[in-house]
Parts: structure tokens; C-alpha cells; sequence
């Protein structure tokens, strides 16, 4: 993503919330003065990974999209989680990632942090188990710093209690593991094999991804999901869910010969995959690369941010496509507060708010000015 930052005038909390419902009504636009109002605490709002001058760190933003440092990292961060039970929150490093940040999502600060597996390096992602006492993170042998793999993937329990030392482990069924989630009784895993790239990468043309559903108690595996050979140029990355059971699983190609791929696919139970549709140049505008993707608050509704495709796409979660606003650079996504919302980020420091539905997809409210927001972001509260 770039590292530049636009200074301009943010929306007022009032313009906010009156550009938020206008676009409830009639997905259009909406703008407001600046009221310049620091950001206040962080709960009921959304988390960030960020750049800010010449490092990086977790940000928060409150409900009008104002932004507040709560713990800063010399190293790009990536994945970012709330936990479920009390104020911590992890960051995790970008892969080839060997520190994970712990903060207070509430005061701000770091509490701790650690690193992964012997032999490993983070892949980006991790996650808290649903009571709050595991954490669980996605991590890639790297035996050989040369050898053009990517490594087998390797899921590791941490304790919280225990300063977020490993319990226990077992392979992520595949090489690559990037994201990684449960969702309804499995923990379902985005084994994306070769990431385009990468020097790895270079003259592959088949990625080797898969999706590996996994019993959340012993690592064995329930499932598995494979792409069709035409589609296996595609690595399986990031996830979402509906709280529901409903999973889905975005791509970013290998590939840049033009053709129209999907890059969305819901994950059935058995951990078969079904692409989403959209019209083939939707699909190309997407220029073969997805960096998040969400469910809004009513699991009726999907988006995908693509950075280099400098826009966010909405589908219904039946896999109807809906349409795309435009977003420079913008790859940060996560649930709004109301039902057929998003929330957006830039890495030129701007936040969207998505307003979507049968009639079509609009930008409701806008806040420019902010750090230079990376790849990913969670809604918490």
C-alpha cells in the first residue's frame, strides 16, 4: 500500500451521523465541515493496523471515524483482533511477521508482546477463541530462508493467561495459511499456498491453496475446499463470517493476464466453495486482488476492498452482485453499525462509510486526514 497521507477537513460527528442516514434512505453521497474533535474511547467503534511517519501502529476510531494511536510497532503490522472478554486487543505482524503486539484497545499501550514458533514466521492473522482465553494465529514454517516454498502452515493455541505461550499446535492442512476464523463448529482455515507477490511466486502459476475446516478442539480436519483447475491460479486469503455459520473467503491471483476470475467464494459446509458472480469486468476491476472482505451487521450483505482495483464491491450474500464505490488505495473493511453498512480505509488516511442495498451502492459519509490506514480493520462493540 502507499505510505502517503492527504491532509484535508474531516466530517463533524453531527454531519456523520446526518450523512449516515440520509444514505440509509438513498445511497448517495453526503459531506460536512470539520469539527475537529479528538477521538474519544474506542469502544463501540473500530480498530486499525496504520502507518504513521516513519513507523506503524493499532489505531482506534471512534463512532465519527476519528482516529486514536493505542499502541505503536516498529514493524507493519497486518490482522488486528479485539478480544471478546475484557480490553485487550492483538495486532499481528505482516508475514513474514516475528512480533505480535498486545494492547489496551481502551487506554492505549502496549501490554505485551510475543512472537511466533521456532523455526515460523506469523502469516498475518490470528484470533481469539469465543471465551476469550485462547488465541490462535496462523504460522509458516520457514526452514530453509531460501527455498522458493512458502512453508507448511501450522496453527498455534496460545494461553492469554499465560502471556500468549504456546499450549498446543497442529498443521493448518496446507502451506501458506494466511487468515483463519471459526465459524459455526469449525475452525476454518485460508490455506493460500503460494501469495502472489512474493518472490515465490515468481513464474508460478498454480498456487496450491485450499480451504481446511478443523475441529477447534483436537486440529483434526472436517473438511476440505479446493478450486477448480481454471481456478488455480487464485490464493485463498482473508475470511469473513455471518455469526450465523455462513463463511466466505476472498482471493488475490498469481496471474496478470487480464482474465475475469472470481475473487469471492462462500465456503459450504464440507468446505466446498461456490464463486460469488459478477459481470466479467466488475471482476477485472478488481485488478486480481482482494485485501479484506466483511459481512454487514445483518449478514444479508458482503464487500471486498481491492487496493490496486482503488474500490470496495458489495454483493448479497446469495452471491448476487450489487455494485462498487470507489476507495484510492482502500483495502481496510469491516461491519457498519447499521444493517447494509461498511466501514472503509485508505491508505491516503480517509474512511468511507458504505451504504449498500437492492437499489445500489453508495458512499454515506467520508473523514479524510487520518494515519496511513493499511490492511486491515475489525468493528468492536
Amino acid at each position: 500500500m502507499r505510505r502517503l497521507m492527504l491532509d484535508h477537513p474531516g466530517l463533524s460527528r453531527r454531519g456523520f451521523l446526518m450523512g449516515a442516514g440520509a444514505a440509509l434512505l438513498a445511497a448517495g453521497p453526503a459531506r460536512a465541515e470539520s469539527s475537529g474533535t479528538p477521538a474519544a474511547g474506542v469502544d463501540g467503534g473500530w480498530l486499525a493496523t496504520a502507518g504513521v511517519g516513519e513507523g506503524f501502529g493499532a489505531f482506534g476510531l471512534d463512532t465519527a471515524f476519528a482516529p486514536a494511536e493505542r499502541a505503536e510497532s516498529a514493524t507493519r503490522l497486518h490482522g488486528i483482533e479485539a478480544s471478546p472478554r475484557g480490553p485487550l486487543a492483538v495486532a499481528v505482524g505482516r508475514r513474514p511477521g516475528r512480533i505480535a503486539i498486545v494492547f489496551d484497545r481502551e487506554k492505549g499501550g502496549a501490554v505485551a508482546t510475543f512472537g511466533p514458533g521456532e523455526g515460523r514466521v506469523f502469516s498475518g492473522h490470528g484470533r481469539f477463541t469465543a471465551d476469550g482465553a485462547l488465541f490462535l494465529t496462523n504460522e509458516i514454517e520457514r526452514p530453509d530462508p531460501d527455498a522458493r516454498v512458502m512453508g507448511r502452515g501450522v496453527v498455534a493455541v496460545r494461553e492469554v493467561a499465560g502471556g500468549f505461550a504456546i499450549r498446543g499446535e497442529w498443521p493448518s492442512g496446507g502451506d501458506g495459511p494466511h487468515d483463519l476464523m471459526q465459524s459455526g463448529p469449525a475452525l476454518v482455515i485460508a490455506n493460500g499456498g503460494i501469495e502472489p507477490n512474493t518472490p515465490e511466486a515468481r513464474d508460478a502459476e498454480v498456487t496450491g491453496s485450499g480451504i481446511a475446516l478443523v475441529d477447534p478442539a483436537t486440529g483434526a480436519v472436517r473438511g476440505e475446499g479446493r478450486l477448480s483447475p481454471d481456478l488455480a491460479s487464485l490464493s485463498l486469503r482473508h475470511l469473513a463470517r455471518d455469526g450465523k455459520g455462513g463463511t466466505v473467503v476472498a482471493a488475490q491471483d498469481l496471474l496478470k493476464d487480464g482474465e475475469a476470475r472470481p475473487l469471492l467464494f462462500r465456503i459450504g459446509p464440507d468446505g466446498a466453495l461456490s464463486a460469488f458472480e459478477a459481470p466479467d469486468a466488475d471482476w477485472r476491476a478488481l485488478r486480481g486482488y482482494v485485501g479484506s472482505v466483511a459481512y454487514d451487521p445483518s449478514g444479508r450483505l458482503v464487500a471486498c476492498a481491492s487496493p490496486r482495483g482503488n474500490r470496495v464491491a458489495v454483493w448479497q450474500a446469495d452471491g448476487r452482485y450489487l455494485g462498487a464505490v470507489p476507495l484510492m488505495d482502500g483495502c481496510g473493511l469491516a461491519a457498519g453499525r447499521e444493517a447494509g453498512t461498511f466501514v472503509a480505509a485508505s491508505g491516503y488516511g480517509e474512511v468511507i462509510l458504505v451504504s449498500a442495498g437492492p437499489e445500489g451502492v453508495g458512499i454515506a459519509a467520508r473523514r479524510t486526514g487520518g494515519p496511513r490506514y493499511d490492511n486491515h480493520m475489525v468493528r468492536i462493540g
